[in-house]
C-alpha cells in the first residue's frame, strides 16, 4: 500500500501553511522551495484545498494562502480526502460480492487488508494538522 504523491504533498503543504500563515498569507512560491514540491502541482492541489474549504486565497502584493481554520482543528483525513485521496489496501470494492481477485468470493486475505485500511483510516482521523508542526523533530 502506497499513498499517491498527491496525499503527501498536500499534508506537506498544509503543515508548511501552518507554521508559517501566523503573521500573513504564505505564497505558494514560498512552500515550493522550502518542501521541493513544483509549484504547478501546488496551485493545482490548493484548488482543490480551497473548493473544500481547508484554505482561502489572499490577492495582492502580500497575498497568498492562509488556512480557514486552525490547525488544530483540521484532520489529515480532510486534507486526502479534500485531493481526492485514498487509502486502499484490497483490490476489490469493500462492500462488493465480487472479490479483489476477479471472482465471485474474496481472496483468502481480504480481511486482513481491510482491517489494515481501517487502521489507517482511523489513524489518519485522528491526526490533526496541528500535530505535524507542534515536533521537536520537525523538518519545515
Amino acid at each position: 500500500m502506497k499513498l499517491s504523491s498527491k496525499g503527501r504533498y498536500a499534508v506537506m503543504a498544509l503543515a508548511d501553511l501552518a507554521k508559517f500563515d501566523t503573521e500573513r498569507p504564505v505564497s505558494l512560491r514560498d512552500i515550493s522551495l522550502r518542501q521541493g514540491i513544483s509549484l504547478v502541482y501546488l496551485e493545482q492541489l490548493f484548488l482543490k484545498l480551497k473548493k473544500n474549504n481547508l484554505v482561502q486565497s489572499i490577492r495582492g502584493k502580500s497575498g497568498g494562502y492562509i488556512l480557514n481554520k486552525n490547525a488544530a482543528d483540521i484532520k489529515i483525513s480532510e486534507v486526502l480526502i479534500a485531493v481526492d485521496e485514498k487509502v486502499k489496501t484490497v483490490g476489490c470494492e469493500k462492500h462488493s460480492k465480487k472479490g479483489c481477485n476477479g471472482k465471485s468470493a474474496k481472496c483468502i486475505t481480504h480481511n486482513l487488508w481491510d482491517e489494515l485500511e481501517d487502521h489507517i483510516n482511523n489513524f489518519f482521523e485522528k491526526k490533526k494538522l496541528s500535530d505535524l508542526i507542534n515536533k521537536k523533530d520537525n523538518r519545515i
